[in-house]
């Protein structure tokens, strides 16, 4: 390629790159020197972490990596190949009966990451006949996913049956897919299910929930918001969860009837033209899987830690977002407050995340806090007394 078309172009991306550095929007990576947990090391320096969605502390545990190293003997480390070729293994077909129990539906089927899992479903269920109704604040995925189906695409007021119900009642397509996070990931609060699932069979509707943030904090069990709600497979049709999050390891999956599990298989282009995931992760996601079963009392820990970290900020006077999950979400509002606070956190070892527009609309940037159990008591009490230390001189400034 010529230089000065090499030249041309840099030049109009680094405008692009300016423009957000200006707007504080830019976006760094952090290098992870260290196993994922509470205290971590990142770029040489140490940190208690209050960022990632390891909610059950799982990502380290040593039955799970022990499971992982024999699986790796035993099945080598790439899958080699997509499902439909040679590339399900036993391993990976044990995971899918396990979860299919575990959610209470007929069958599961399993991808590479919950992005391909959003992706291959809604575009394998829906054309330009269709339309899709999709919460406005749900994730990038599932949104990207209803933009590219080619379905007529409407996004209703977070959590507004109502408003849904009238953009309902006004199509005329052949088929109507609601879609839905189950817990919002960078909110924290849960949707209004069993509502959706009356207004879906009301509207001759399908109902869709990606339960990536619920599996396993939410439900006695851990079995997400279908548990949490008692939804069943009519109620909730098609269940979506990832494996990266509470389960601690990698993937994701799609959970419903013999039907729709059929249909991914046979029209879903995500799951068709993919290798499939490493068989040794298969097999210790089925060693978190009965851990995050059995040990119940991670949820309990989590909950006594969200509980004691409200009770904490409302003493302190900073805004948290209406969740009980283990994503608390402290209120900001500006771009450039939200860093200026996450790096005051970050010079006091404490490592939170600031989220900014376009993650979350404009003016409602914030810190996304989230809690593991992992997470201790005296860490909560050491991520408490640093907010402190962080929001005292702004509220001087600010009287």
């Amino acid at each position: 390629m010529d230089s000065s078309m090499n030249s041309w172009m840099d030049k109009e991306l680094q405008q692009d790159l300016q423009s957000r550095r200006e707007a504080n929007l830019y976006r760094s990576r952090k290098t992870l020197e260290t196993a994922q947990g509470p205290e971590v090391v990142i770029d040489g320096k140490p940190y208690l972490a209050f960022c990632n969605n390891d909610y059950l502390g799982l990502a380290n545990h040593p039955e799970v990596v022990a499971r992982l190293k024999k699986a790796t003997a035993d099945y080598g480390v790439g899958g080699g190949a997509s499902h439909l070729v040679v590339g399900h293994s036993r391993a990976h077909h044990q995971l899918e009966e396990e979860l299919a129990e575990f959610t209470g539906r007929d069958r599961v089927l399993l991808f590479s990451n919950g992005y391909m899992a959003n992706l291959g479903v809604i575009s394998a269920l829906l054309n330009k006949q269709d339309a899709v109704f999709q919460d406005r604040l749900n994730h990038a995925s599932l949104l990207d996913a209803g933009l590219l189906s080619g379905a007529r695409f409407q996004r209703y007021l977070h959590n507004d049956v109502d408003n849904l119900t009238t953009r309902l009642e006004r199509s005329d397509a052949r088929r109507k897919l609601i879609v839905t996070d189950g817990v919002f990931s960078m909110d924290g609060d849960v949707a209004p299910l069993p509502e959706l699932a009356e207004l879906a069979k009301q509207q001759n509707a399908w109902l869709m929930v990606d339960d990536a943030h619920g599996f396993g904090c939410l439900g006695k069990m851990g079995g997400g918001v279908a548990e949490y709600f008692d939804l069943s497979q009519d109620d909730l049709p098609v269940l979506v969860g990832t494996l990266g999050k509470a389960f601690g390891t990698a993937g994701a999956f799609v959970a419903g009837s013999e039907a729709l599990i059929e249909t991914l298989i046979q029209f879903s282009r995500t799951y068709i033209y993919t290798t499939s995931m490493p068989p040794a992760v298969a097999a210790a996601t089925r060693t978190s899987l009965k851990l995050l079963r059995e040990e119940t009392w991670r949820r309990d820990h989590l909950q006594v830690l969200v509980q004691y970290f409200r009770q904490g900020c409302e003493q302190l006077g900073l805004q948290l977002m209406e969740s009980a999950s283990p994503i608390q979400p402290v209120m900001v509002g500006s771009a450039s407050s939200a860093l200026a606070m996450s790096n005051a956190l970050a010079e006091q070892g404490i490592l939170v995340t600031a989220i900014r527009p376009p993650t979350v609309p404009e003016g409602t940037s914030r810190l996304r806090i989230t809690f593991s159990a992992a997470h201790s008591r005296e860490h909560v009490d050491q991520l408490l007394s640093a907010l402190e230390r962080t929001v005292s001189p702004l509220q001087e400034e600010v009287a």
